[in-house]
């Protein structure tokens, strides 16, 4: 009996630590894995990919920044852009050898912002109309690739104005902007727009408004665009006005009239017999 509890004893015992053994290599792999995971994450924490609509207003300078990842990680750094029918622009530089090149870039306008070894930014300085257009920033790094891509739309401000062309209607105009106004009145009237189209991309949108009742003495226009609004009131002219009579009335007024010239002209008649009939008389 002592002996086969001894037995059994060491049984227990072993497989009491093929238990412990399995757990604990278990334990040791989830481990593993969740640090990986984590690294994986930390490494993953920035988008791969950012596509960003940048408006810009003309005459001004614009900045576009690329992945704002650690530099020290990074192998290569690429603008690809791309205006209408163009062949693309597309600037490179190489982190290890620093070496800068470009390839179809030839607006002096459009550059590095600094040195690109510590800030890959692009500047365009001034924006032009031309600059509209599609810009691309490709960064290969030892973790990955990451994009960053802007949709860069060129705003151009119209010049508005608010003049009265005739009696009662009001012309409202804004002239050359990017893209087209929107024009509105207060209170409302018989309105009729008008676009222009130019060779650089600006429209002329031109409203015509007329008021027909004389109960509307002050107008408003408003112009919307998305470099600012614009409002300004006018005061219209009364205009000619017709006056109106019954028709009875216009009878009244039409039979005075032919009675008062019956009237002189038999006053007339009657001096000139008398006249006749004097010089008669004399002879």
């Amino acid at each position: 009996m002592p002996c086969s509890w001894r037995t059994s004893d060491l049984q227990l015992l072993l497989m009491l630590t093929v238990f412990l053994v399995a757990e604990r290599i278990s334990a040791s792999s989830n481990s593993t894995q969740q640090l990986a995971s984590s690294r994986n994450l930390n490494s993953s924490q920035l988008p791969a990919e950012v596509d960003i609509s940048l408006p810009v207003l003309v005459d001004t300078k614009a900045v576009l920044s690329c992945s704002p990842i650690l530099l020290t990680n990074v192998i290569i750094t690429t603008w690809e852009i791309f205006l209408g029918d163009k062949p693309p622009c597309i600037r490179t530089q190489r982190r290890d050898t620093n070496r800068i090149s470009k390839i179809n870039c030839t607006d002096k306008r459009m550059t590095w912002l600094y040195r690109p070894d510590q800030i890959p930014a692009l500047q365009i300085d001034p924006v032009a109309i031309t600059h509209e257009g599609h810009y691309r920033c490709i960064v290969a790094a030892y973790d990955g690739n990451f994009f960053y891509e802007y949709q860069l739309q060129v705003l151009v401000a119209p010049e508005a104005t608010l003049f009265q062309s005739e009696n009662r209607t009001a012309v409202c105009k804004a002239v050359a902007g990017r893209p087209a106004a929107r024009i509105s009145w207060t209170p409302g009237g018989d309105c009729v727009p008008q676009y222009e189209y130019w060779s650089n991309g600006t429209v002329t949108v031109q409203s015509t408004c007329h008021w027909a009742y004389g109960n509307v003495s002050i107008v408003s226009c408003s112009v919307f665009h998305e470099t600012g609004n614009w409002s300004r009131s006018i005061e219209l002219n009364p205009g000619a006005r017709t006056l109106v009579f019954p028709v009875s009335r216009l009878l009244i007024i039409l039979y005075l009239k032919s009675s008062i010239f019956l009237v002189i002209l038999i006053i007339v008649g009657i001096i000139y017999f008398q006249r006749i009939n004097d010089c008669r008389a004399r002879e």
